[in-house]
């Protein structure tokens, strides 16, 4: 007579390895399905607020792993238009709604100036500069710069000044991966004003570059120019990348300009609150 032996709950012969352990594996895979459907067995609201206290890239690491109802949680809408209301991500414009919120979520939450030292309160720190005339100076705003907290710019002299940044995308924390697959907006902003005593230019040129550092995508504008006697207002250069395809890993931003008069010393254009910034479609 054969012996039984009970698995489970469940009786199998023990005449055939084979069987056996098929068996097992069966019996294990329905045991483990339905206590994760017990354990998981949450309202997707309660779920979700659980989620909210979870830290973001671990909702997506690894909880949406788990299995497909926190997966459709940790994917849904709701969740991520909830967290970013929570953490202070809003719509610039109303009228214009993110097509995907988790998207606008992780964009708005590493969103920052990529470029260093932008208004010169570490003098040159950050820069390669090239010098012309007198070279580059810091002075003291001479009239108020739309942004309050800008006091201070960097001033060219009577030959041509340029001074330029490379930026690494992946030192920066935005990966191949998240360059190549999402292609998310890169906006630049650049602020410039001349001396109203000197006529003066401005140039500025930014470059999407590959990981050779071949150009894929640029904006050069043509050169300002401003003449002698001017109301020696700020000016804001703006200009925002999109669909510009896969391969982006640096960013080389470059600017300058000189006076036109050659005047010994520091009469040429300014230059401040530079940036470049990597940004949700909706904000651009």
């Amino acid at each position: 007579m054969k012996r039984k032996t009970k698995v489970m709950g469940a009786s199998h012969s023990s005449g055939s390895a084979s069987s056996r352990s098929g068996t097992r594996g069966v019996v294990a895979q329905q045991a483990t399905s339905s206590s994760a459907q017990e354990f998981f067995s949450v309202p997707l609201e309660i779920l979700e607020e659980i989620f909210l206290h979870v830290p973001a890239n671990q909702v997506v690491r690894v909880c949406r792993l788990v299995c497909p109802l926190w997966k459709q949680v940790a994917d849904s809408e709701s969740l991520w238009r909830v967290r970013c209301r929570r953490e202070g991500y809003n719509l610039r414009d109303s009228s214009k709604t993110p097509e995907d919120w988790r998207l606008f979520y992780f964009l708005c939450k590493k969103r920052r100036n990529l470029l260093k030292n932008p208004r010169g309160e570490e003098n040159m720190t950050g820069w390669t500069i090239k010098n012309g005339g007198d070279g580059w100076n810091l002075e003291d705003v001479m009239v108020p710069h739309p942004n309050e907290v800008v006091k201070k710019n960097f001033v060219a002299s009577y030959e041509m000044c340029t001074k330029e940044q490379l930026i690494d995308l992946e030192k920066e924390g935005y990966s191949a991966a998240f360059m190549d697959n999402l292609k998310p907006d890169i906006k630049i902003s650049d602020w410039y004003a001349p001396r109203w005593d000197c006529g003066c230019e401005y140039s500025i040129s930014v470059a999407l570059l590959d990981a050779k550092q071949k150009v894929i995508q640029s904006f050069t504008p043509p050169k300002v120019f401003f003449d002698q006697w001017n109301d020696q207002e700020w000016n804001q250069m703006i200009h925002v990348f999109r669909n510009y395809g896969p391969g982006v890993r640096y960013i080389r931003f470059r600017h300058g300009g000189r006076d036109t008069q050659f005047w010994a010393g520091w009469y040429g254009i300014r230059v401040t609150d530079s940036s470049v910034e990597i940004c949700p479609a909706v904000d651009t």
